[in-house]
Formats: C-alpha cells, sequence, structure tokens
C-alpha cells in the first residue's frame, strides 16, 4: 500500500511538473505545443512522457480543462461574495474576477479565447467547465427578473429561430428552469449572451493588445463598459 502511494504521489508531482512546462512554452510558443520540447524541459525522453500524456491533444485537453477550472473558480469565488440581492455588484465583480485571472495568465487564456489550435478539436469533456463562467452570468440575470427587475424587456422580441434556440438551451443546461421565472425566459437568456460575448471581447481586446494606442486608463476603461453593459441588462 505504501509503495502504491509513493508511485501516486510521484506520478502527480511528474505530472504536474509537465503541466507547468507546458505552461511556460504556451508563453513562448504559443499553442501549437511540441510534446519534444516540453519533455526536454522536464528531463525526459518524449516516450517517457508518453506514459502521463499519451498525445498533444491530451495534454493540450489537460491544460485546456485546466485554464476554464482555473478562470471560473476565480470568478465564481469572487462572486459568491457579494450578497445574493446585489444583482449589479455580483456583474461587476465576477467580471473584475474574470479580467484580473486574464491578465495574470494571458497565455493560458490566449489557449481557451483564442485561435484555435490547428488539427485540435476540444472533447466534450471541455464543455462543462467552459460553461462555468456563463451559467454564473445567467445565474445572475435569473436572479433579477425572478427579483422584478425588467432584464427581459432589454432584449425586445427575439426573431422566431432564435427564441427556438435559447428555448433549447434552457432545456439543456443545468440551473434555473423557464418555471423558476417570472416572464420571458428567453429574453432575459438573450441579455446574459449579450453580456457574456461582450465581456470576453473586452478581455481579448486588452489580453491580445488591442487597446494599445488608444486606451491607456485600462481598468477605468473596463469599469465604464462594466457599467453600460449593466444598464443594458437592466442592473439595479
Amino acid at each position: 500500500m505504501a509503495a502504491r502511494n509513493l508511485r501516486a504521489r510521484v506520478r502527480e508531482e511528474i505530472t504536474e511538473e509537465i503541466r507547468s512546462a507546458a505552461r511556460r512554452r504556451l508563453a513562448v510558443d504559443g499553442a501549437d505545443l511540441s510534446l519534444r520540447a516540453v519533455a526536454r524541459d522536464v528531463d525526459l525522453v518524449p516516450s517517457a512522457l508518453y506514459r502521463y500524456f499519451p498525445s498533444r491533444d491530451a495534454l493540450l485537453t489537460d491544460l485546456i480543462t485546466e485554464a476554464y477550472q482555473a478562470l471560473a473558480q476565480c470568478a465564481e469565488t469572487a462572486e459568491a461574495a457579494v450578497p445574493r440581492a446585489h444583482h449589479r455588484e455580483r456583474w461587476l465583480v465576477l467580471c473584475r474576477a474574470a479580467r484580473g485571472w486574464a491578465l495574470r495568465h494571458p497565455a493560458e487564456y490566449a489557449l481557451i479565447y483564442g485561435s484555435p489550435v490547428p488539427g485540435y478539436a476540444a472533447p466534450p469533456d471541455t464543455v462543462a467547465p467552459a460553461s462555468r463562467v456563463i451559467l454564473a452570468l445567467i445565474g445572475i440575470l435569473f436572479d433579477a427578473a425572478a427579483a422584478g427587475a425588467p432584464v427581459a424587456e432589454a432584449a425586445g422580441p427575439l426573431p422566431p429561430a432564435v427564441h427556438a434556440d435559447l428555448h433549447r438551451l434552457l432545456t439543456e443546461w443545468p440551473g434555473p428552469t423557464p418555471a423558476s421565472l417570472p416572464s420571458a425566459p428567453e429574453r432575459v437568456l438573450a441579455i446574459a449572451l449579450t453580456l457574456w460575448t461582450q465581456l470576453f471581447g473586452l478581455l481579448g481586446f486588452e489580453v491580445f493588445g488591442r487597446l494599445e494606442g488608444m486606451v491607456e486608463a485600462r481598468e477605468a476603461y473596463f469599469d465604464h463598459q462594466l457599467t453600460v453593459l449593466a444598464d443594458l441588462a437592466r442592473l439595479r
């Protein structure tokens, strides 16, 4: 038993060394990882590294899942500290936490929200971690709508095809159901998706240097955009 526990600990330590080396490679080489280069960085021959990650795609999936989980944990923890009835503040805090994580981990952010990696297709296992931030955001707007905020009115009438898509998402995603909302859950979801795409558009522009030479007061600009979006969503 002791020998098995020791082997398990050693395996986990080496696995984490490989992850750390791969993260450093992301910062230098981008998402097109070379397993040979990662193996050199941890003093392993490539054949030994394959015992921990059988392919480049397996290592990428591990890093992608870890990045989604870390971003979501940061955003969820910050948002959970705000009183549930303070819907506007929950939105602001969640977004600021996401920005902080993205700026601290630009290579990991680029891995999950940058250009697709050539030849790589993310497996279904990444869907749940990737959905955590949007589900937290949806939860805020559903709570606000249930409390009487006119969130649904911000979306206005939806094209029938879009309404059908949003209704399908409401039945597939975990969390609040249409019956738990006072009215028009599809329109609430439409606004949630608007805020979600705008948030990650803002983060992408900052992380990828799109604001260089334009906006110097980045934090103040980000907060201003958050308040514009909160007003759009009619968050009190």
